[in-house]
């Protein structure tokens, strides 16, 4: 008997449902079904619910979806806004753009409410296909253990909570209800990978791998990535320290770590310090790996590499940073804030650089790197150096990050 989507909901939410949580809702199936329970368990546990639609500008239907949606939530008066994307500019990944975009506008939308939740409408079928999709391409552990129940980023924290149930049970539910629900003509169009995916999921039923068995792949993959993941974790913690705003590896202990291992915190690290939305791929990072016991330094994703025979540095690479300036009290290329000295409105924070450096003649008694050096927040008064903390010449002001190193470790963990 199929598990009952109402009771699978609430275990994601209880014993601590939210106060308050979004709803992401396009008028599809899937995304309806999920509004209609939550609708169920806000009554019960006094969850206000806020539902939002996103319309990309890319069909003409979208702008009905959207009243029909808002209809829909009239009736179950609930608040409701449509927010919609601007930016496709025809380049790159239509559906890889939309999603981003999506997501940013989601999250923008939650922030301005105040809402810490928001709550997908993913199910069973589309783990599954994202499984698939993504076994295409060769991904390893983390890339098959596809969607996450429960995730955070930007703040917000992301509910799948109908990852176990098929599309065709939350179907059935809407029709038990006697509610309609909108079919987006794209979900046919073979353009689109994931549309070749889903037919091809059709094809290889017979043969066993259908969605419950591709979610159960995705399940066991996640247990295995969880493993790893604590385990990157508890060597980062006996090998890594935070200087200066790099990742500073003891590089004896890290060159004996198994490839996955060394993998994981090298992600992580540059995760952390360039701040990319998104990993770096394998194949670029294990090259890197293999470039560094070679004694070769190397860039990725705007970060750099340095080592010595004891140390393993990761740190800003200084061309992302070159032309970055802002004022005294604003945080600098998203992580750096300059505190303690006096405000001067003719002075402005920008990276040292070579240029800056040559102010400083202590900067080797740092004992850090001169290219970690280069990429640090400084205070410029036009072409002179106010101050440089990290690099030994204070004056009065200390740099602080805005994400510390315990947030470093804690991305060890986080999916």
């Amino acid at each position: 008997m199929p598990p009952d989507p109402g009771g699978v909901l609430a275990k994601h939410l209880l014993p601590n449902p939210p106060s308050a949580l979004g709803v992401a809702v396009s008028g599809g199936s899937d995304s309806l079904a999920l509004l209609h329970l939550l609708h169920d368990f806000a009554g019960v546990h006094g969850t206000q619910l806020h539902v939002v639609t996103v319309d990309h500008g890319l069909r003409s239907e979208a702008a009905e979806e959207a009243a029909f949606v808002k209809r829909i939530c009239r009736d179950l008066k609930l608040p409701y806004e449509i927010v919609h994307w601007t930016g496709w500019d025809n380049r790159g990944n239509l559906q890889n753009e939309a999603r981003r975009a999506r997501y940013r506008l989601i999250s923008e939308w939650a922030r301005e409410r105040g809402l810490r939740f928001v709550a997908l409408g993913h199910t069973c079928d589309d783990q599954a296909e994202t499984v698939l999709m993504r076994l295409a391409r060769g991904a390893g552990v983390d890339g098959l253990a596809a969607m996450s129940p429960r995730r955070t980023a930007d703040g917000i924290t992301w509910i799948r909570p109908l990852l176990t149930i098929r599309r065709a049970q939350l179907r059935g539910e809407l029709q038990a209800r006697g509610v309609a629900w909108c079919n987006d003509p794209s979900n046919d169009d073979t353009r689109y990978d994931r549309i070749k995916t889903r037919q091809a999921l059709a094809v290889l039923e017979p043969l066993g791998i259908d969605a419950q068995t591709l979610g159960q792949v995705a399940f066991n993959m996640a247990r295995a990535r969880d493993a790893l993941a604590w385990q990157a974790f508890l060597s980062a913690r006996s090998m890594v320290t935070i200087d200066a705003g790099a990742v500073c590896i003891d590089w004896r202990a890290y060159r004996t770590l198994p490839d996955e291992t060394a993998r994981r915190i090298l992600v992580s690290a540059i995760g952390w310090v360039g701040g990319s939305e998104y990993p770096p791929r394998r194949k670029a990072v294990l090259g890197m790996i293999e470039a560094l016991k070679q004694g070769v330094t190397a860039t990725l994703d705007g970060c750099q590499t340095w080592r010595d025979p004891e140390k393993l540095w990761v740190f800003r690479e200084f061309n992302p940073v070159r032309d970055l300036t802002c004022p005294l009290n604003e945080v600098w290329d998203g992580r750096w804030q300059m505190r303690g000295g006096a405000m001067d409105g003719a002075a402005r924070i920008a990276a040292l650089g070579s240029e800056g450096l040559t102010q400083i003649e202590t900067w080797r008694e740092t004992g850090r790197p001169r290219a970690l050096l280069c990429s640090t927040p400084a205070i410029w008064k036009g072409s002179e150096v106010v101050a440089a903390p990290l690099a030994g010449f204070a004056n009065g002001w200390h740099a602080q990050l805005e994400n510390d190193e315990e947030a470093f470790f804690a991305a060890l963990l986080s999916h």
